[in-house]
């Protein structure tokens, strides 16, 4: 089976900081940063490795500030003679 592997960029300079990413983020890739933007405001971030770039955290997004890439990695497969 195909193993999918995500990746996360957050334009944190308009991130309000709403969480809502956060919470429904299945693998508990995203956190909100102890800086802040130039707004004020608290953004999320990208705190490990575990996405699988199923862009839940995208979707939800009301600000529309967070854009997902997916790589699908193939087990290869061996012919056995």
């Amino acid at each position: 089976m195909a193993k999918s592997k995500g990746d996360v960029i957050i334009d944190i300079e308009r991130c309000k900081g709403c969480e809502l990413c956060i919470v429904e983020c299945p693998e508990d890739t995203l956190a909100l940063a102890n800086a802040i933007n130039h707004k004020g405001y608290r953004y999320a971030i990208k705190v490990n490795t575990n996405c699988t770039g199923c862009a839940v955290c995208a979707i939800v997004c009301p600000d529309a500030v967070i854009t997902v890439y997916r790589k699908i990695e193939k087990k290869s497969t061996k012919e056995v003679a």
